[in-house]
């Protein structure tokens, strides 16, 4: 395989020199060059032009012209086939000025050889061909550069030489000359001038990059921008520079504080939440550990009937509400202070620093008066008030949510005393409300292990002296307590949804036990039994199926169960509690208001809703005497007959309030005068006892069953 032929362009106005460098060329090899002559200037800048051949032969001397002019006129056109200056005599000078103007070699007539000549020709072009790749590398850098989405700062001895259009407008300036020629610290703000020269002294001295690192850079206007910046040691034309790489990331800048922000804010009310509130409390607790005499607070806020507002006046006014709640609370708090959302509508208040507990007092006083204010909010005049939950650094507390929890129990306490006022946390309600979480731990544990029993309390017919049915309450024997009461445990079960599962067994064992005494004793086929029902249980939306499914199971005839409900459960949920009574009626169930006199008692409830038994509360009875409660008894009697009610007296306990019970011609009473809550297997005893001497009598200052009559 042969090299590739090589054309070449004599200029020289001179045919011998033609000749012999034919001859010269000739003697290399035969098909290795082609040799062209020209003679004239003017036609050798055409030929040269035209861009045909690979090397250029040029004569120094062309009559009035030289070759040093050809190489002049030539230069700066980007021609990519080098040229060799042909002189007859060697001058240092020529030479000189002939590299300087391009050409790629200087070579003298009477020297030359065949050899000489190719190797002159194939060096040059392999020059040529190095320096345009270098050139084409150096273009495409510069491209690179040019188009590049990072800002690209080359300083040398401290003066910006190079920067790219990205640089430009991230620095603001309105061309690069604004900015070449300045120093490079300009761009740097004063307080990290120092830090920033040493990183660049190192990468010079070391020869090292320098690392990512975020960065501030000051536009020519002043303003400070964030960039991510880098730097590298390098040499720029001839000389030792810095090549910086800045990316601006003011966005993402700007991105992460607001992830940060919301991270740590109430997206509704711009509060801080929660988590920021717990790193400032924890602040303050340091503080106190450190200062003996140093002081702070936290007032736990918890709207009241805030739940009332968006059901009414929907979430939108509700939101409001919260946002208009917030900027009242940060406009009455001193600069130092700190006001958080911990959530729903739960704000809390970090007094920093006071003087004396009775500053955290006097804020929440002042506080409470200024959110009693109405909000007016869409046309509506809002009116909200808060109970108030203090918790005071002096208790002593290690962390942030020790002062939180014991801030939150004083402000349940402040609902559980009637709402819109403060309460200050002590040990005895931490005490309360570890005893309660254990009570409702093991609430759950009981339910699961069955712990539950049922007590059976006798309700007489007081005109007919005998038993016309019971009452089932439900008691807890406790592993640890013994035996506990429902006011313990019923309150809980009801916030925690228990009572569902124990309501249930309730009614079932219930039913299931009178249903055997109804068999087994003749004479007991009516015995009325009478179960306490919550409000919670009527709201579930399988409670018809349930109460069928455990009459069908025991056998229990539904026209003798009586349900026992709340004037509180009826009111708070009429429309549902009344669609189930009716369908509870409809099965034959007979339904009864508990306690009644001590809730509402209204007379409308007392028409519209189907109920067929009162039971007048027991304080009206045990206060027997009193002209007003004798009245309000005598009252709730006469209203029942006229309404076709039945009527039960609850606590009856002497013989003196069974006379005048039965004066007044009530129906059915129950209390201790007859007996207390049995167990099962007591009233199976008695119920026998009773079966077999028809004529028993009880002598009045013991408990007593009256006989029991067909």
């Amino acid at each position: 395989m042969t090299d590739r032929l090589i054309k070449v362009l004599l200029v020289d106005d001179d045919e011998d020199d033609y000749v012999m460098t034919r001859e010269l060329l000739s003697e290399v090899g035969t098909g290795a060059f082609q040799l062209d002559w020209v003679f004239e200037y003017e036609e050798a800048i055409e030929a040269i032009e035209r861009r045909e051949h690979a090397v250029y032969l040029l004569d120094y001397r062309l009559g009035e012209r030289s070759g040093l002019d050809i190489l002049r006129s030539t230069s700066g056109k980007n021609l990519q086939s080098p040229m060799i200056l042909l002189t007859g005599q060697g001058d240092e000078m020529v030479d000189i000025e002939a590299m300087k103007v391009g050409a790629a070699d200087y070579l003298i007539k009477s020297q030359l050889t065949s050899d000489l000549l190719a190797r002159s020709i194939r060096y040059a072009m392999e020059r040529a061909k190095a320096s345009q790749s270098l050139r084409e590398s150096e273009e495409r850098y510069q491209r690179l550069v040019e188009l590049s989405p990072d800002a690209i700062i080359v300083h040398t001895e401290g003066k910006i030489v190079f920067v790219n259009g990205t640089a430009v407008q991230l620095l603001g300036a309105t061309s690069s000359e604004e900015l070449v020629g300045r120093p490079f610290t300009n761009l740097v703000p004063s307080e990290s001038r120092v830090s920033g020269q040493n990183r660049i002294n190192q990468s010079l001295r070391e020869n090292i990059e320098v690392p990512f690192a975020e960065e501030k850079l000051v536009r020519m206007d002043g303003v400070e921008i964030q960039v991510e910046a880098g730097a590298v040691a390098f040499i720029y034309e001839n000389q030792p520079a810095v090549q910086v790489v800045a990316r601006d990331i003011s966005a993402r800048k700007l991105i992460e504080e607001k992830l940060i922000h919301d991270a740590f804010h109430d997206a509704l009310t711009g509060l801080p939440n929660r988590a920021l509130f717990k790193e400032h409390l924890k602040l303050a607790v340091e503080r106190a550990k450190k200062k003996d005499k140093f002081l702070f607070a936290v007032l736990f806020l918890d709207l009241d009937r805030f739940k009332n507002v968006n059901d009414s006046l929907g979430h939108a006014v509700g939101d409001e509400l919260l946002v208009g709640i917030a900027r009242r609370l940060e406009s009455h708090i001193r600069p130092v202070d700190r006001v958080a959302r911990l959530g729903g509508d739960e704000f809390a208040i970090l007094l920093d620093g006071i003087e004396d507990p009775s500053d955290a007092t006097r804020v929440a006083g002042r506080l409470q008066l200024e959110l009693q204010l109405p909000f007016n909010i869409r046309g509506h005049d809002v009116f909200t008030s808060v109970s108030v939950g203090i918790a005071m650094s002096s208790t002593g507390y290690s962390g942030p949510d020790d002062v939180l929890r014991d801030a939150d129990t004083a402000m349940y306490r402040a609902k559980a005393l009637g709402k819109a006022r403060y309460e200050i946390f002590d040990l005895e309600m931490h005490s309360r409300a570890v005893a309660l979480l254990k009570l409702e731990t093991d609430l759950r544990l009981a339910v699961e292990r069955q712990e539950f029993i049922i007590q059976y309390q006798p309700i007489m017919k007081l005109g007919a002296n005998r038993i016309h049915g019971f009452e089932a309450l439900v008691r807890w024997q406790h592993p640890e307590r013994g035996l506990l009461s429902p006011l313990e445990f019923i309150p809980i079960a009801e916030e925690t949804g228990l009572i569902i599962p124990i309501g249930r067994w309730v009614l079932w064992e219930a039913c299931r036990q009178t249903r055997i005494w109804q068999e087994e004793f003749p004479g007991c086929e009516e015995l009325t039994l009478s179960v306490n029902y919550s409000g919670k249980q009527f709201m579930q939306p399988d409670v018809i199926e349930q109460v069928k499914l455990i009459l069908a199971d025991t056998g229990f005839n539904p026209c003798l169960l009586q349900l026992e409900i709340t004037e509180s459960a009826v009111i708070e949920n009429t429309k549902t509690v009344t669609e189930m009574i009716l369908q509870l009626r409809a099965l034959g169930i007979r339904l009864s208001m508990d306690d009644f006199g001590t809730g509402y008692s209204s007379l409308s409830y007392l028409h519209n809703f189907p109920i067929q038994t009162l039971k007048i509360d027991r304080s009206f009875i045990s206060n027997k005497g009193e002209a007003g409660d004798n009245e309000i008894v005598r009252t709730i009697i006469m209203l029942a007959r006229n309404l076709g009610l039945d009527v039960v007296a609850e606590g009856v306990e002497t013989e003196e309030q069974l006379a005048y019970l039965q004066a007044l011609d009530c129906e059915y009473g129950q209390g201790f005068l007859f007996d207390h809550p049995l167990d099962p297997n007591v009233v199976e005893a008695k119920l026998k006892e009773i079966h077999l001497d028809q004529t028993h009598c009880l002598v009045p200052s013991s408990p007593r069953l009256m006989e029991l009559k067909n």
